[in-house]
C-alpha cells in the first residue's frame, strides 16, 4: 500500500466530532442544589467546603502556590475559588448520555450491504434517492467526508430541478460558505454541482454535474430571437408598420381597445384557444371577440399576441410577464407558461426578490420560478428561517400544501430543513413543526424511522416525555430498534425506572449486544451491576464517552481525583470533545492545577467557542478570565516558545491552548487561525477545523494569503483541481511558503507517478526557500523526505529528516525509522520510534509504527498498547487477525475483526474479513462484507475483484 506522505500533518480520518453538547444532563426532579449540581451531604458539599477552605488559605498565605504571584493575584485567585465554589462538583447521579438523533442499526454491516444491493439494481431515476438514504446512514459515522461524498453523488445523479436545488443548497450549507465574508448566497463557486443556474436545468447528466460551471461565460445569442429582442426599445407596443404588414384576421376587444391577431397564431397557444377559435363555438365565427371578463389587461393581451408570433417574453417588463403567466394558467398555454416561468425565475437573485416572486409562483404553480425562489431561501439558511414568512411557508401545513401543489415539497427538502433547524436549536417550535412535516412526507421504512426517531429526540430534549415515548414507539414500529433506548429513557424520565430496565434487558437478550445497549441499561441499575454494564459497554464500544465520565466522577467521589484524571485521559487521548475537556478541567481545578485547567478550557473553547461551562452556569471565556489570573502571565514571544515546545512534543491539546491564548492577545491573526485548523484536523475535529480555516480566510490581510486559505477549504471539501488553481493564483501574486506547500500537498495526493513526485519535490524546495517558522519548515522537510523515499532517494530523505529533527520536528523520527527499515537497519528503525514514543505526549501511532520493526512478540505488545491508547486505529486489529489466520485460527481471526467492525465499520477491515470468509469458502459472508465495503467506497478495486469472484462462485 502506498505510503501516505502527509498523514502526519492532516488526518484524512476525520470525525464531525464536537457539537458542544453539555456533559451534565441532570434529572431536575431529583434533589439538587439550586445550581443543579447536587448538594445535601456527599461530595458536592465536601468540595464546596474544600474550596471555601482554599479561599481562606489564599487570603492568609500569599505566594504559597505561585511565587511570582503578586498580592492582587492572590485576591483574584480567591475570587476564582469563590466563584467556582458556587457551582459545586458534578455528581454521577445526574449525568446521562444523549440519545443520538440519527439512524443506528443493530447490524450495520447488513444495512450497508442491503443498501449497496438495492443501489446496484435501481434505475437512474432512483439512484439519487438511494444516495440520500446513504447520507442518513452515514450521518452517524465519525467521518464527515462519507456524508458529503454521498451528498455530492446524490446531486450528480439528480434528475429533477427540485432535487438539484435542494442538494446544491445542502452542499453549500455543509461547507458553511455563508461564513465567508464577501460571498453571497447566489454566487457561483465555479462548479456545476453547486451552481445556482445549473440547478434550475432539468435532466439527468451525472458527468456534466462534475464539470466546471460555464455560467460566467458570455451567453451566445440565439439567431432566431435576435430580431425580437435585439432592438433598443423593449416594449409591448407593436409598430403600426408591422401591424399593416401582418395578415390579421381577428381581434380581441378589451373594453374600448382592440388587439388585432392572427387566429391561427392564437389558436396555437393552447388547446382551449384552439377549441374556442376553430371548433364550433360562436367565437370561431366572429371576427371580434370580447375578452374583457378574463382578468387580463389590453397590454397583457398585446403581449400574448406578440408571444403567439415570437415565442419569447424577453422584451416584456416583469409585471406584463406575471399577467401572461396568469393567462397561460387559465387557458393551459403550456409553452407560454414555460417561457414566463423561466423569465421570472431569472429575476430571482436575493431574498427580497425571492420573497416577492414566490407568492406569484405558488399562486400560479410556476415550477421553475418557485424553484428559483426556493433556492435562495435554502442557500440563505439558517438566517432565512428567521423571516416569519419563510418560517410559515416551510413549517405550516398550509405552506407545505402550497409547495406540494407547485411540485416543491418532498422528504428531501424537509430532511435538509430539519437538519439545519436541529443544529441551530434542537428544542425550538420551528424544529418540531419541520419534523412533523418530515414525518408526513415519509413513505418508506428508513424515512419513517428517521423522522419519528428525531421527533422523539427533540421531545426528550424539550422534556415532553410522554410525546417523546410516543414518537420513539412509532420509530420502533417502523423498524428502528435503537429507538427502544429512547422509549426506555422516556419511561425513566416519567418515573418508571424498572420498566426501562426490563426493556433494555430484553433488547440485550433479543439482539446482538452492542455497547449502547449496556450503556443505556446502566442508567437503570446501581452499584456493581451498573459498573459491570459500563465495563461491558466500553469493551464492546470503546468510543462511548459516558462510561469514562461516569467512572471518573465515581473516583472523584471516592477522593481519587488523580485516578479520575487518568480515566478521563483515556478517551481524550483518541476522541477529544468539549464535555470531556470540561470534566477534566473540573478535576484539575479540584487539584489546584490551574495551569493545566486553563489549557483544557482554552482547548474546549477552540472546539466550541459558544460553550457554556458547568451546566449552562458560566460562559467559557469568563472561566478563562478567572483562571488566567492564577497562572504566570506570558507575552506573545513567550507563547511562541511555549507553542514550539508543545508542538514538538506532539501535545496537540496543549498547542490548542497556547494558540487560543495567542489569539486572545492578537485577535484575527490569520496565521494563528490556520495553525489552529491544522491542530484540529490532527484531533479529528473536522467541523471546528473548517471554522478556523474560514475565519483565517476572512481575517487574511493580503490577497495571496486569502487565496491559500480558500485553497485549503476547497481541498478539504473535495475540490482538488480548484485548490491547485488557488495556489497557483496566490504564487502569481507573491511567492510564499504556504502557497507552494499547498500546491505540493494537493498534487502529491492527486498523482503518484514519478514525474509528479519530482515536480512536488521542486515545489517543496521552493517552499523551503520562502520565509516561514520552524514549525512549518519542519513539516515541509518531513514531507519532502517522504517524497524522496517514494522516488528511492534514501540518502536525501535522511538529510531532510535529520534537518527536521534539528528544528525539533519530532514526528520526523517516524519517517527516519522508515528509511532505516528500507535500508534493512531494523534496530536503528526501532530505536528511532522509541525516541518518538519517549518524546510524544500522544503516541498511539508511534507504538503502532514501531511494531513493524521488531519481532512478533514485541510487535504484539506494541500493538496492544496502541489499541489501549487509541482503539480507533485499525492496523492493530488487522495485524492480530492476520496472525491468527496464519496460525489457522480462522474463527478467532474473524472474531477479532468483527469486534472492531461493530464500532468502526472500516473499509479495509470489511475487505479483510471478506477475504478471510472467502478463504474459508463462505461465499454468502464474503458477498455481504464486500457489499458493505463497496457501500463505503464503490470504487475500491480489490473489493470489486473479490466481490466478482465470490458472486461467480456463488452462482456455480
Amino acid at each position: 500500500m502506498q505510503h501516505n506522505i502527509f498523514a502526519t500533518m492532516r488526518s484524512l480520518n476525520m470525525i464531525e466530532g464536537c457539537k458542544g453538547t453539555q456533559i451534565y444532563a441532570f434529572n431536575q426532579s431529583g434533589k439538587t442544589t439550586t445550581n443543579g449540581y447536587g448538594g445535601g451531604g456527599g461530595v458536592g458539599e465536601k468540595f464546596l467546603q474544600h474550596l471555601h477552605e482554599r479561599v481562606s488559605s489564599v487570603r492568609s498565605k500569599s505566594n504559597r502556590n505561585y511565587q511570582a504571584m503578586q498580592p492582587k493575584d492572590n485576591v483574584k485567585s480567591a475570587v476564582l475559588v469563590e466563584a467556582l465554589a458556587s457551582y459545586g462538583l458534578p455528581q454521577t447521579d445526574f449525568i446521562e448520555p444523549q440519545i443520538e438523533s440519527y439512524l443506528k442499526s443493530v447490524n450495520f454491516v447488513e444495512t450497508l450491504a442491503d443498501v449497496y444491493r438495492r443501489m446496484e439494481g435501481c434505475s437512474k431515476f432512483e439512484i439519487s434517492g438511494m444516495y440520500l438514504e446513504q447520507c442518513a446512514i452515514f450521518k452517524g459515522l465519525s467521518d464527515p467526508k462519507l456524508f458529503r461524498k454521498c451528498l455530492k453523488s446524490g446531486r450528480e445523479h439528480a434528475v429533477d430541478v427540485h432535487s438539484k436545488v435542494v442538494l446544491s443548497a445542502w452542499l453549500r450549507f455543509d461547507r458553511r460558505e455563508d461564513e465567508l465574508i464577501g460571498v453571497s448566497a447566489m454566487d457561483c463557486c465555479g462548479r456545476s454541482i453547486e451552481c445556482p443556474r445549473s440547478s434550475l436545468v432539468s435532466g439527468y447528466n451525472p458527468e456534466l454535474a462534475t464539470d466546471p460551471c460555464s455560467c460566467h461565460q458570455r451567453p451566445v445569442q440565439d439567431e432566431d430571437t435576435e430580431v425580437f429582442i435585439g432592438d433598443e426599445e423593449c416594449s409591448t407596443s407593436i409598430s403600426h408598420d408591422y401591424e399593416e404588414e401582418e395578415d390579421y384576421d381577428m381581434s380581441f376587444c378589451m373594453g374600448e381597445e382592440e388587439i388585432r391577431c392572427r387566429r391561427f397564431n392564437m389558436a396555437s397557444l393552447s388547446r382551449p384557444f384552439e377549441v374556442m377559435l376553430y371548433d364550433g363555438f360562436m367565437e370561431s365565427r366572429r371576427e371580434k371577440i370580447n375578452f374583457s371578463q378574463n382578468g387580463i389587461s389590453a397590454n397583457g393581451m398585446k403581449a400574448a399576441e406578440m408571444f403567439s408570433r415570437t415565442k419569447s417574453v424577453e422584451s416584456f417588463d416583469p409585471d406584463t410577464v406575471l399577467e401572461l403567466l396568469s393567462l397561460a394558467n387559465k387557458f393551459c398555454c403550456n409553452e407560454m407558461k414555460s417561457a414566463c416561468d423561466a423569465y421570472l425565475a431569472s429575476l430571482v437573485f436575493d431574498m427580497d426578490s425571492a420573497m416577492l416572486l414566490i407568492e406569484y409562483g405558488l399562486e400560479e404553480t410556476a415550477y421553475v420560478l418557485v424553484a428559483a425562489c426556493l433556492q435562495v431561501l435554502l442557500r440563505e439558511l439558517p438566517n432565512s428561517m428567521h423571516n416569519p414568512n419563510v418560517s410559515r411557508l416551510f413549517c405550516s401545513s398550509e405552506g407545505k400544501d402550497r409547495l406540494a401543489s407547485a411540485g416543491h415539497a418532498s422528504f428531501l427538502l424537509y430532511y435538509f430543513l430539519t437538519r439545519t433547524a436541529m443544529e441551530e436549536d434542537m428544542k425550538s417550535n420551528t424544529t418540531v413543526m419541520l419534523l412533523e412535516r418530515l414525518g408526513e412526507f415519509s413513505s418508506v421504512g428508513w424515512q419513517k424511522q428517521l423522522a419519528f426517531h428525531q421527533l422523539g429526540c427533540v421531545m426528550l430534549e424539550r422534556k415532553e416525555y410522554k410525546d417523546a415515548q410516543k414518537w420513539f414507539e412509532a420509530a420502533v414500529e417502523a423498524g428502528h430498534v435503537y429507538s427502544l433506548a429512547g422509549i426506555a429513557r422516556a419511561k425513566y424520565k416519567r418515573g418508571h425506572m424498572y420498566k426501562a430496565y426490563k426493556l433494555m434487558n430484553s433488547v440485550i437478550s433479543d439482539c446482538t449486544p452492542s455497547g449502547w445497549m449496556y450503556q443505556e441499561r446502566s442508567l437503570y441499575c446501581h452499584g456493581k451491576e451498573k459498573m459491570m454494564d459500563l465495563s461491558t459497554a466500553t469493551e464492546l464500544d470503546p468510543t462511548l464517552s459516558y462510561p469514562y465520565k461516569y467512572r471518573a466522577m465515581s473516583m472523584v467521589e471516592e477522593n481519587r481525583t488523580e485516578a479520575a484524571i487518568s480515566e478521563i485521559d483515556k478517551i481524550i487521548g483518541f476522541k477529544v470533545s468539549p464535555d470531556c475537556l470540561e470534566l477534566r478541567a473540573w478535576f484539575l481545578i479540584a487539584l489546584e492545577d490551574y495551569e493545566e485547567a486553563l489549557r483544557d478550557v482554552r482547548a474546549l473553547l477552540t472546539l466550541d467557542p459558544q460553550y457554556v461551562m458547568f451546566h449552562g452556569k458560566l460562559q467559557g471565556d469568563k472561566l478563562v478570565e478567572l483562571l488566567r489570573h492564577t497562572v504566570q502571565q506570558r507575552n506573545q514571544a513567550d507563547c511562541w516558545m511555549q507553542l514550539y515546545d508543545r508542538w514538538s512534543s506532539v501535545d496537540d491539546i496543549g498547542s490548542l491552548g497556547v494558540v487560543h491564548h495567542m489569539l486572545a492577545n492578537d485577535p484575527g491573526k490569520s496565521l494563528l487561525l490556520f495553525r489552529q485548523s491544522l491542530l484540529l484536523l490532527r484531533l479529528n475535529s473536522h467541523r471546528a477545523a473548517m471554522r478556523s480555516l474560514r475565519e483565517a480566510r476572512n481575517q487574511a490581510t493580503s490577497e495571496h494569503e486569502r487565496l491559500v486559505y480558500e485553497g485549503w477549504i476547497l481541498y478539504d471539501t473535495g475540490y482538488r483541481e480548484e485548490a491547485i488553481s488557488k495556489a497557483e493564483e496566490s504564487i502569481s501574486i507573491q511567492r510564499s511558503f504556504e502557497a507552494f506547500f499547498l500546491k505540493a500537498y494537493v498534487l502529491s495526493e492527486t498523482n503518484s507517478d514519478s514525474e509528479s513526485s519530482l515536480y512536488v519535490i521542486q515545489l517543496l524546495e521552493e517552499a523551503l526557500r520562502c520565509p516561514s517558522d520552524g514549525l512549518r519548515k519542519g513539516q515541509a522537510l518531513s514531507n519532502l523526505a517522504s517524497i524522496y523515499v517514494d522516488v528511492d532517494k534514501l540518502d536525501n530523505a535522511i538529510d531532510c529528516y535529520v534537518n527536521a529533527l534539528t528544528i525539533k520536528h519530532t514526528r520526523a523520527h517516524q519517517g527516519l525509522a522508515r528509511v532505516y527499515h528500507l535500508k534493512n537497519q531494523r534496530k536503528a528503525a526501532y530505536d528511532e520510534m522509541t525516541k518518538l514514543i519517549e518524546k510524544a505526549s500522544y503516541n498511539a501511532s508511534a507504538y503502532e509504527k514501531r511494531s513493524e520493526y521488531c519481532d512478533r512478540e514485541l510487535a504484539k505488545s506494541d500493538l496492544t498498547m496502541a489499541t489501549k491508547l487509541d482503539p480507533l486505529r485499525t492496523y492493530p486489529y488487522r495485524y492480530k487477525a492476520a496472525v491468527l489466520m496464519d496460525d489457522h485460527k480462522e474463527s478467532e481471526a474473524i472474531s477479532e475483526l468483527t469486534k472492531v467492525i461493530a464500532f468502526k465499520p472500516d473499509l479495509h477491515l470489511l475487505h479483510l474479513r471478506a477475504a478471510f470468509h472467502d478463504s474459508m469458502n463462505e461465499p454468502t459472508s464474503t458477498i455481504r462484507d464486500c457489499e458493505a465495503a463497496l457501500c463505503l467506497d464503490s470504487s475500491h478495486a480489490d473489493t470489486l475483484e473479490l466481490y466478482s469472484k465470490a458472486r461467480q462462485r456463488s452462482n456455480e
